[in-house]
């Protein structure tokens, strides 16, 4: 028979080995309704992945209505002269209390595009990353994380090319035949190709400005929300259009109609 002292022994060897972490991903960082890690690709660039719980969702650059976008730091990493965090093309999610936001369910990685400071020698990122998790309620995660991305055969290769897929490409709006139609001082209408196969788009204005986008038949309506009183015309816009196969993003410039 085992001992009380060796059973508690082993049940904490077991447990630390099985949250240990592999070559290519830190340990998880968990929270009340989602965990999160980093994870390397074995060429030196990484991903932090979140896992939600059943019907929670995270948000992204540009929450929605409600909710809080995510913030990263890498103060504290070594070798590391830069790092971008790339978001996947978000969804609109209906909230429970009729409001609108823009993110994640179940699970999302974001790839960090990685710069060393010194290419001869590999990165050790530290990562503080906060976001928020909602239900019914939000509720604040922070992940403190660190990985020496190794080079290597990643177990992490197909997550890469699933993030990867979804990150949205950079075009030209008159390559993507966008028409932009101003109706008042207020509101436009923006039309693509049927071509285009887009399902869903998500507009990002200057600091201080609310714009939304609805879909309408096969276009969709843009409507100014607020904007600030010194606001001034034409607005530079971030457009994300989610199509049937991936997503891309090009820069807008909305004028009132005169």
């Amino acid at each position: 028979m085992i001992s009380k002292p060796a059973f508690l022994a082993l049940a904490l060897l077991l447990s630390t080995a099985a949250t240990a972490a592999e070559p290519f991903a830190s340990d998880w960082a968990p929270s009340l309704k989602s965990q999160a890690r980093l994870i390397g690709d074995g060429t030196g660039q990484a991903g932090f992945e979140v896992r939600l719980s059943p019907g929670a969702i995270t948000y992204w650059r540009d929450p929605g209505e409600a909710g809080v976008p995510p913030t990263f730091d890498f103060t504290g990493s070594v070798n590391l002269a830069k790092a971008e965090v790339l978001f996947p093309a978000p969804e609109r999610i209906a909230e429970s209390d009729g409001s609108e936001a823009f993110g994640y369910e179940r699970e999302v990685t974001f790839p960090i595009h990685v710069e060393a400071a010194d290419s001869s020698r590999p990165v050790k990122l530290v990562m503080n990353a906060n976001y928020a998790v909602c239900e019914k309620i939000c509720l604040p995660a922070r992940a403190a994380l660190s990985l020496d991305l190794a080079s290597g055969a990643t177990p992490f290769a197909a997550e890469f090319a699933a993030a990867r897929a979804q990150i949205p490409i950079a075009k030209d709006a008159g390559a993507l035949g966008i028409a932009v139609t101003a109706l008042d001082a207020k509101t436009w209408r923006l039309c693509l190709p049927a071509s285009a196969g887009a399902r869903d788009l998500f507009v990002e204005p200057p600091a201080g400005w609310w714009l939304t986008a609805k879909p309408e038949s096969d276009c969709f309506a843009l409507e100014l929300r607020e904007a600030p009183t010194a606001a001034k015309f034409p607005a530079d816009v971030r457009a994300t259009i989610v199509g049937a196969v991936g997503a891309t993003e090009t820069m807008l410039k909305l004028a009132p109609k005169m």
